[in-house]
């Protein structure tokens, strides 16, 4: 069975409103179907007690105070009301048993009217010390008064003695039975129409609660999805609609905040791209100058080769460094494109290793000859840098491994170093994040792996990276063969 706050609005409004309901009106029937039952059964004990009092007058005084049994059996049809039993007692005598009695609601015979040892024995023990009592009992005819009166000697100028002589009446509480049994129907009765009508009203409630609350939902969700102009209708003044007007105010609040960091990542990568637009021209030249440096390094004193050459090496990082901002730069502005075309990826793999002279250091494990509309281009950057970082921060053997199926190709590059941290894994591609935090020294930028990535996606594919089990990173490019789509 679902739990109470697994279930959703609508449901526990409904519970709450079925189970107060319920409450209430078991509560409220109850307390009035008790009050009703007592006054019912107390307005009929007093009649018929009062009825016997009134019978019992007409035998006074007593013309025989030892009487036998048809003299208590006169006693009893005075007594007795119509359908009623009665017994008449005196000292052991009895007065003659009533006609049997059918037995509801068969109709069968049930008893032999009025027995003196069907009265309770604390019912006879009050009437033997001469007071009129009475008391219900239920028999399998139905509930029943018996009413139990000692007959009283009055005598002139002498105290009233008893006579010993006990009447006991058994009036049928089956009419009033009745009566109650149909004021608790009509309780169950009302109950249910009431717990009807308490549903019908929580779903008018739920109604008026979830409208809104679904609309909030339907506006919370577009806001995550990025559509900052959402807002919600206000309706009313009530708490849902403090809701309503919070959720506007929070959406207008955030969409100003969302345009101001658009506009000043638009202006950050801006003046990324014009910064390094404008260094290449002076770049080039110092590039020159390095080249001219260093190949006078060798003639200069040691100082000063030394020098010459550290300015030749950090102007071809400074360059290599705007070269990537100038890259990054376009796939921030998303003007990158693909320029396709048919290619053998093994021999693309091959060819990347031989340019950069790699090809004695990296193993290309055997792979099938698939032919592929690809970037080559990008695709070799991608290659290089992956190559590049596993021979300068793993250990050998660096392998290079090509696989297919008819949806995708996969080039999987592997060293056997120490691997990568745990820690590190999840912002490998993060720009300007640089792997010293888990392996020795990087000369790079911290944007290689970060254009790597946005090459892969450019062509609808994918590069990750885990660690080996017994060693070593695993870095993993995987392309879809189809890339007409990606073409632009």
């Amino acid at each position: 069975m679902a739990s109470w706050p697994s279930l959703g609005l609508r449901a526990r409004m409904l519970l709450a409103f079925a189970l107060l309901c319920v409450v209430t009106t078991a509560a409220v029937a109850g307390a009035s179907y008790v009050e009703a039952r007592n006054a019912i059964l107390e307005r009929t004990q007093n009649a018929a007690v009062e009825a016997m009092r009134a019978r019992l007058q007409t035998l006074f005084p007593l013309r025989d105070p030892t009487p036998d049994q048809d003299k208590l059996s006169g006693i009893v049809s005075i007594v007795a009301e119509r359908n009623n039993d009665a017994v008449a007692v005196y000292h052991g005598t009895r007065s003659p048993a009533s006609p049997a009695r059918p037995c509801l609601p068969f109709g069968s015979p049930c008893r032999q009217g009025l027995d003196p040892g069907m009265v309770p024995k604390e019912l006879r023990r009050k009437v033997a010390d001469g007071v009129i009592a009475w008391q219900r009992v239920v028999w399998e005819d139905g509930p029943h008064l018996i009413i139990g009166t000692p007959l009283m000697i009055v005598e002139p100028d002498r105290p009233t003695r008893a006579s010993g002589i006990e009447v006991y009446v058994a009036h049928s509480l089956a009419p009033e039975q009745r009566s109650i049994e149909d004021l608790a129907a009509r309780a169950w009765l009302y109950g249910g129409m009431a717990l009807a009508f308490a549903v019908f009203l929580a779903l008018l409630a739920t109604r008026s609660v979830l409208r809104p609350v679904r609309e909030l939902g339907r506006a919370a969700r577009l806001l995550g999805e990025g559509e900052l102009r959402t807002r919600i209708a206000v309706r009313g003044s009530d708490e849902l609609a403090d809701v309503a007007r919070t959720f506007n105010n929070t959406a207008e609040e955030l969409q100003r905040h969302v345009e101001q960091l658009r506009e000043m990542e638009a202006d950050a990568r801006r003046f990324v791209a014009d910064v390094s637009h404008e260094l290449r021209t002076p770049l080039a030249a110092l590039a020159a100058v390095a080249e001219v440096l260093d190949e006078e390094a060798a003639q200069l004193p040691e100082h000063a080769g030394r020098a010459a050459r550290l300015v030749s090496q950090e102007t071809l990082n400074l360059t290599a460094l705007v070269n990537d901002l100038i890259e990054i730069s376009r796939f921030d502005s998303g003007v990158a494109a693909l320029a396709l075309n048919e290619v053998d990826v093994a021999e693309l793999v091959r060819a990347t290793l031989r340019t950069r002279g790699w090809s004695d250091q990296v193993r290309v494990e055997p792979s099938p000859e698939v032919t592929v509309r690809l970037d080559p281009r990008r695709v070799d950057v991608i290659l290089a840098n992956l190559v590049g970082n596993a021979l300068r921060h793993g250990d050998p053997p660096v392998s290079v491994r090509l696989d297919a199926d008819p949806h995708w190709i996969t080039v999987e590059v592997r060293d056997h170093g120490p691997g990568l941290d745990e820690a590190v894994l999840p912002h490998v591609f993060d720009r300007f994040y640089k792997a010293s935090a888990a392996r020795a020294r990087s000369e790079g930028s911290g944007l290689g792996l970060a254009i790597a990535r946005e090459n892969a996606r450019l062509h609808r594919g994918d590069l990750t990276v885990v660690n080996a089990p017994d060693g070593g990173a695993v870095f993993t490019l995987r392309l879809p063969r189809d890339q007409d789509g990606g073409a632009t």
